[in-house]
């Protein structure tokens, strides 16, 4: 009896029942197989730019078409050294020369003859900046300040030379009555 079916609800027939229950489970699950899914997950699609990557390939197709070349002109120099029998080609060009370097260079000496001939002006122009009466003004300037000065200039020496002969000497009192 565990095993044969039991229907939820009674029932006249149980046979009828359970397969009316299969056809319903049956219909359900292909309709959960069939369902789409509510939330996209797939992801975005990589665009087509991006996917191949062209500039790399054509650089990478410069780059072999270079090899190529290079490996072309070496075997065309193997060859032709095969062929020359070892024969020693010293033949020595002679650099490329400029045309106008003569005039360049008298150009550059004209321009060193020129800037001489102004450092000699200003080395022999005399300053027009007087360093003397700028000292006597500083002078006049520090006579102004003492005599205006609370204080004369050297006195705080002698007021603390002052002091520490009282203290040597014990006049504590009088050090502490007298005002500064």
């Amino acid at each position: 009896m565990h095993r044969s079916y039991q229907p939820l609800e009674p029932v006249t027939s149980k046979y009828l029942q359970k397969r009316m229950d299969d056809n319903k489970y049956q219909q359900h699950r292909r309709k959960v197989n069939d369902a789409k899914p509510v939330v996209d997950t797939k992801g975005h699609k990589t665009p087509g730019h991006l996917q191949l990557n062209l500039k790399k390939l054509q650089m990478e197709e410069d780059r072999l078409s270079t090899i190529s070349t290079d490996n072309k002109k070496l075997a065309l120099k193997l060859a032709d050294i095969l062929r020359s029998k070892g024969q020693v080609d010293n033949w020595n060009d002679p650099p490329a020369r400029s045309m106008n370097a003569q005039k360049r260079r008298m150009e550059l000496l004209n321009v060193c003859h020129e800037n001489q001939a102004i450092l000699e002006r200003i080395n022999k122009r005399e300053s027009d900046y007087r360093r003397e009466l700028w000292e006597e003004d500083w002078q006049n300037t520090e006579r102004i300040l003492q005599d205006i000065a609370r204080y004369p200039h050297g006195v705080p020496l002698q007021q603390v030379t002052s002091i520490i002969f009282k203290l040597y000497t014990g006049n504590l009192k009088t050090l502490l009555t007298q005002r500064f």
